[in-house]
C-alpha cells in the first residue's frame, strides 16, 4: 500500500539504525520528545526504542487528547446526561476516561444517561436532526487536528437552524502545551527533564502547518521535526534531531512533506477562528493550568455553546493519588515507575486517563512493552 508499505520497510529501518548508532555521539547523551500521542504508539508498537542507541532516549509528551482532559470536564458531561436529560454523543476513547465517584461515560450511561459513541460531530448533527424533541450535546476533545470539523458541524447547525444541538468545547492547541513544557521546573529550572528536541505532531501540523513551531527554535534553541506516523517516519526524525544537536543547529525540519507545509491548511483555519476564540486559561491534565492552551466557541455562536446553554460550570478534581498520569504527561516519570500500572491498572480497568486511549503512554506500554521489564531467567 503506498504510503504505507514503504514505510515500514525493516531493511531500511536497520540502515537508519546504523547511521543513528554511527552519528550519535559516545560523549553525550540525547533526549527528545515526542510529543504526539501517535508516535508514542508507534515507537512502542514497531520496536522503534530497542533499535535506538542507549545514549538517544525518547520522552513522552502530553499529544494525547484522551490523556490530557481533566476529570472536571468529564464530570461535566456527565452531568449533562444525567442531571439535564441530555443526549451527549463523543468519540469512542472518551467514554471510558475516569472521572469523580468511580465513574465514566460508559458507567454513566449503564446508570441510565442516554450517551452515545460516535466517529465524528457531523455524526451527532445526525443524531440532533434525528431527535427533534432532545437536546444533543456534542462532547468536543482532541487538538488541532478535531477542532476544524466541531467548526463546520456548528456552522451547519447555525445554517439549518437546528435548536436542539450544542457542543461542550474541550479543544486544546499543540504550542501552548509545548511551550508550557518547556517553561515548567523540571526543564527549564531543575533539569530533570532534559529536552534536546521535539519529534512534531504529523496530524495536527497538516492543519496548522510548520510555522508555528519556529519558535520553539528561535526562542528556546530546540530543534523540532514534523514527522509522519510510520517507524521509518520516527526513526528518520529521530537521526534528524541527531545531526541537529550534533551541528549545533535548531531549525524546524519536515520530515513529513507528503502531507505537511509551512502554512497548513489555510481553509480549516479560518473556519476554526470563525467559530472559537482563546480561553485565558484551561486546565490540562498532569500540566494544570496552562494559559491560552485551549479554545471556546465564541458569542456569535452562543446558541450552540452548552457550557452556556445549561449553565453546568467546571469544578477542578485531583487525580486518583495513586496513579502517576499526570507526571507521565510531563515526562517527568514512565508508565513502569507507577505502582498500579498494570496490575490495578489495565486497558480493561483503567485507573488513569493514560490507560485508556491506545495513543496514552500506559495503554501502548501494557500493549507492547510490559514483558521487556521482565527480567529473563537463564537456566544453567
Amino acid at each position: 500500500m503506498k504510503y504505507i508499505d514503504e514505510f515500514r520497510d525493516g531493511d531500511v529501518a536497520r540502515r537508519i539504525a546504523d547511521r543513528l548508532a554511527t552519528e550519535a555521539r559516545a560523549d553525550r547523551q540525547y533526549s527528545f520528545m515526542e510529543f504526539c500521542g501517535g508516535h508514542t504508539h508507534a515507537i512502542s508498537r514497531y520496536g522503534v526504542s530497542e533499535l535506538l542507541p542507549a545514549n538517544v532516549r525518547m520522552i513522552h509528551g502530553p499529544g494525547c487528547p484522551v490523556c490530557v482532559l481533566p476529570i472536571g470536564r468529564v464530570d461535566m458531561a456527565i452531568r449533562l446526561a444525567l442531571e439535564h436529560d441530555v443526549i451527549v454523543c463523543t468519540y469512542g476513547d472518551t467514554m471510558r476516561v475516569p472521572a469523580s465517584d468511580s465513574l465514566s461515560l460508559t458507567k454513566a450511561k449503564a446508570r441510565g444517561g442516554d450517551i452515545r459513541m460516535v466517529y465524528s460531530a457531523a455524526d451527532a448533527l445526525t443524531v440532533a436532526r434525528d431527535n427533534p424533541e432532545r437536546q444533543v450535546v456534542f462532547f468536543a476533545i482532541g487538538f488541532e487536528t478535531t477542532t476544524p470539523p466541531t467548526a463546520l458541524a456548528i456552522l451547519r447547525a447555525q445554517r439549518e437552524g437546528l435548536k436542539n444541538f450544542s457542543v461542550l468545547c474541550c479543544h486544546v492547541l499543540t504550542p501552548s502545551a509545548i511551550t508550557h513544557i518547556l517553561e515548567s521546573p523540571e526543564v527549564r529550572q531543575y533539569g530533570t527533564v532534559p529536552i534536546d528536541g521535539f519529534i512534531g505532531p504529523a496530524h495536527v501540523s497538516i492543519v496548522i502547518g510548520a510555522a508555528p513551531y519556529e519558535h520553539f527554535a528561535e526562542e528556546y534553541r530546540k530543534p523540532v521535526v514534523i514527522a509522519g506516523f510510520e517507524p521509518l517516519d520516527v526513526m528518520q526524525a529521530i537521526l534528524m534531531l541527531v545531526r541537529q544537536v550534533n551541528e549545533g543547529r535548531a531549525h524546524v525540519e519536515n520530515e513529513f512533506t507528503r502531507a505537511v507545509d509551512r502554512d497548513g491548511n489555510l481553509a480549516a483555519q479560518q473556519k476554526v477562528s470563525e467559530v472559537f476564540e482563546l480561553r485565558p486559561s484551561f486546565e490540562w491534565r498532569g500540566l494544570g493550568e496552562v494559559p491560552y492552551s485551549a479554545l471556546k466557541i465564541r458569542p456569535a455562536f452562543a446558541e450552540f455553546d452548552a457550557e452556556r446553554r445549561f449553565d453546568v460550570g467546571y469544578t477542578p478534581v485531583a487525580d486518583n493519588k495513586a496513579c502517576e498520569c499526570g507526571a507521565i504527561l510531563r515526562g517527568v516519570k514512565k508508565p513502569t515507575d507507577c505502582k498500579i500500572f498494570g496490575t490495578v491498572c489495565t486497558p480493561e480497568n483503567p485507573i488513569g486517563s493514560c490507560m485508556v486511549s491506545s495513543e496514552g503512554a500506559c495503554a501502548a506500554h501494557y500493549a507492547y512493552g510490559r514483558f521487556k521489564d521482565i527480567p529473563v531467567k537463564v537456566s544453567a
